[in-house]
């Protein structure tokens, strides 16, 4: 349990948050929210322990394992899945001791990390990193590579998987989902739920938030409030708690409006000076309560489009991809002044690649991109956001825009609603935050009233506000929008029609984003499926044939678990004999692949619970463990354990295998 007691902190001379005390017990999954620069960050590091209060105390188990997602990753020659690997402290210090010092090491701490790697499931953790990468978008063929070889979201991306990797009791991530697509945050979000430990999560996606967290901690004037539920729960007991703020402000005031005036009114005159400084000290000692702030600083909307025609932009059987490498092939999609549409796809189906070859940033490898005369192209990619000029001030780069025609006050009030004010839009933006630089970014699109927008994930860095902002700014566009985001709530409030982007294909999708994370789910099973056969096909032809027959060996404890059920060899019911016999060829030769793969799988696993039951025999030995047989003791643990893991998959495999056949069988009974 972490509990806060009178906790409060002071930074750069202003205070965060004070007398905040409240317990948090394992396993709630808590959300941060509250304005940027309110104190989130800070309580982070308070909850790492990085920084300390200035009053009060913090306190957590000092057992516990703390996970904390940095925001930077260096270049290295590390491999992606080494790296995500060395997020489990102690799997990775094992490993190095076996890897590198065994030969240095005496046998009984051979034993002991030996046994302590077996405890922690050390075996199975390679393959655990590799499926966790694979849910955050990395292809097979990518895990191997050096961490110095990916951009910079990628390599969040593998942070992010390295943070998930450690075993940890307290798990802290700060905006996780800003460098992954829709797919990847569904992966997360699955993961997520099902982690045991305590997690503390700031995040701007309320989807997110609402299907994670069950409390709430908002950081608001210099306080830390506990809501209990999720992010929904927390904005409609927040609101009712502010409207209830509201009434007894505005009821305060009254009541001092009116002792202040009684106190103006008397305490000059004699008679009436004892009750006047009466008044005086009950209006000292009456707290002083804070309105209720709720209006968000950002008020734009976009600017109507001087022109108009239908269609705006038209792709006709177009081909996509680079340098000759097809990526989608007969693209046919028209956009006109109403469209509306939401792209989906999993990572790296070519998303990225149809809306640049939309924008015209990428030529078409085939077909025809028309765009009509008219057209006012808005385009929002993260590379707009690095093309800013980093020496000038938004007032400066909008001025450029804008032309000396459109006097300076109308371009400040316009950065204002942006949420630039004071010195911020006259300050060089390469200091500017991720955010900032966002917001700015968009303003100069806004600014020259574009009538088709096309949007590649433009909430990166975005606070709620912004978000909420952009979303009823968007609503009211009166062009053309083609969106690419990983949050649903935009994507459902904006889009009326989403497209599906897989295969090389691109085409419309028919159902919600519930449909699409339920065909997201499966499309992932199936690719494993797929892999799995893959695997399994290449270790089938590595095998080689027994030199000799071998005993036949007890039933592993998959075989034991679930037995695939014989083909019926009696007469199948309604059907003449005949029709029976040719009945049960047909359905043993439909489960014949199933049936040969299972076969394999057993005849396998014999092979390994031999090997293993001679080499126990083999470790029995004492001689075994005399100094000069520390090598061959060293290759039959290695052995062991590789045989041991080995096993293991095969047994899983089978399982899955059996119960496909069941499946199958049973959809036989039922037809």
């Amino acid at each position: 349990m972490i509990q806060l007691q009178n906790f409060a902190i002071r930074r750069g001379g202003r205070l965060l948050f004070e007398n905040a005390t409240m317990q948090l017990h394992h396993g709630w999954k808590i959300g941060l929210t509250g304005v940027n620069g309110a104190g989130k960050s800070t309580l982070f590091a308070a909850l790492l322990g990085s920084i300390h209060g200035d009053v009060g105390s913090l306190t957590r188990p000092s057992g516990w394992i703390v996970a904390h997602m940095a925001q930077e990753v260096e270049s290295q020659e590390t491999s992606a899945i080494d790296f995500v690997l060395s997020g489990d402290e102690e799997w990775w210090d094992i490993h190095q001791k076996l890897e590198h010092q065994a030969d240095q090491l005496d046998i009984d701490t051979l034993t002991q990390l030996y046994g302590r790697f077996d405890e922690i499931h050390g075996y199975t953790a390679p393959a655990k990193a590799a499926q966790m990468m694979a849910g955050l978008g990395f292809l097979e063929n990518q895990i191997r590579l050096p961490v110095s070889s990916f951009s910079g979201g990628w390599r969040m991306r593998l942070n992010l998987a390295r943070t998930l990797m450690s075993r940890s009791d307290l798990l802290l991530l700060d905006e996780p989902t800003n460098h992954l697509d829709l797919d990847a945050v569904l992966w997360l979000e699955d993961w997520l739920k099902a982690y045991e430990g305590t997690l503390v999560l700031i995040s701007h996606d309320r989807d997110f938030l609402d299907a994670i967290v069950d409390h709430i901690i908002h950081v608001e004037n210099a306080q830390l409030t506990l809501y209990t539920g999720n992010y929904s729960t927390f904005e409609q007991t927040r609101a009712e708690r502010l409207s209830q703020q509201q009434q007894a402000f505005e009821k305060q005031e009254a009541t001092r409006a009116h002792l202040q005036k009684y106190i103006d009114r008397f305490k000059a005159q004699a008679t009436k000076a004892r009750q006047a400084q009466s008044r005086i000290k009950q209006l000292e000692r009456m707290q002083k309560l804070a309105p209720a702030h709720v209006d968000t600083p950002f008020t734009f909307s976009f600017r109507e489009p001087s022109r108009m025609s239908s269609p705006l932009l038209r792709l006709d059987h177009v081909d996509a991809g680079y340098a000759g490498k097809l990526i989608l092939s007969n693209i046919n999609l028209q956009i006109t002044p109403d469209s509306r549409i939401g792209l989906l796809g999993m990572n790296g189906a070519g998303k990225s690649t149809l809306i640049k070859t939309l924008a015209g940033t990428l030529a078409a490898l085939n077909g025809e991109r028309d765009a009509s005369e008219l057209l006012n192209l808005g385009y929002f990619a993260q590379h707009q956001m690095d093309a800013l000029d980093g020496d000038a001030s938004p007032m400066l780069q909008l001025a450029r825009l804008a032309g000396r025609q459109i006097s300076e006050a109308t371009l400040r009030a316009f950065l204002g609603s942006f949420g630039f004010s004071g010195e911020r839009m006259d300050t060089p933006c390469e200091s500017f935050s991720g955010g900032e630089r966002a917001r700015l970014a968009l303003a100069l699109i806004v600014w020259q009233k574009p009538n088709v927008l096309i949007l590649d994930e433009p909430t990166n860095h975005l606070d709620l506000d912004m978000r909420h902002a952009l979303t009823m700014a968007l609503q009211d566009f009166e062009g053309a929008v083609v969106l690419v985001s990983h949050e649903r709530q935009l994507i459902a409030s904006v889009c009326d029609e989403l497209m599906l982007v897989h295969d090389g294909k691109c085409d419309a999708f028919d159902g919600d984003l519930v449909d699409y994370a339920n065909w997201l789910r499966q499309a992932r099973i199936d690719m494993e499926k797929q892999q799995k056969a893959l695997h399994q096909k290449a270790n089938e032809q590595k095998n080689t044939s027994p030199k000799a027959a071998q005993p036949a060996v007890a039933a592993t404890p998959v075989q034991e678990f679930i037995k695939p059920a014989p083909i019926a060899t009696s007469t199948i019911t309604g059907l003449s004999k005949e029709e029976s016999r040719k009945e049960t060829a047909r359905r043993r030769e439909a489960t014949r692949p199933l049936r040969d793969k299972i076969e394999k799988h057993e005849k396998q696993q014999q092979k390994i619970q031999l090997r293993l039951v001679a080499i126990e025999n083999l470790l029995a030995d004492e001689s075994l463990y005399l100094p000069e047989q520390k090598v061959a003791l060293l290759n039959l643990m290695n052995e062991q354990t590789e045989l041991r893991s080995t096993l293991q998959h095969s047994e899983n495999e089978t399982l899955e295998l059996m119960l496909e056949l069941e499946e199958l069988q049973h959809s036989f009974d039922q037809a």
